[in-house]
């Protein structure tokens, strides 16, 4: 994988945990919902996208981050996919 190769990630909220390790690690890009799970943000505001399965894209300033976030999740739900062709390169489908 290319340092500069542009990722997008979405979070299973049927899986997630609520431990908040990813708002930790990267909080531009997740965030709590009212429900106590975690979502992602996009957009300079930080728009909470809550709809199943929304993915937000990763500035490259936060990819390290938010693959990390999903290295580390205890739910293991969080999924970090390439833009170009939608592979999995990091969470529980990467391979």
């Amino acid at each position: 994988m290319s340092d500069e190769e542009e990722v997008r990630v979405w979070i299973d909220q049927k899986l997630c945990t609520g431990d908040g390790l990813c708002v930790q690690v990267a909080p531009d890009v997740f965030e709590f919902g009212r429900d106590g799970l975690a979502y992602v943000k996009e957009g300079n505001e930080g728009d909470l996208l809550m709809a199943e399965g929304a993915q937000a894209d990763v500035s490259n300033r936060l990819r390290l981050d938010v693959i990390d976030a999903a290295d580390e999740c205890p739910g293991n739900c969080i999924h970090v996919v390439r833009r170009l062709d939608g592979a999995e390169i990091a969470g529980p489908d990467a391979g």
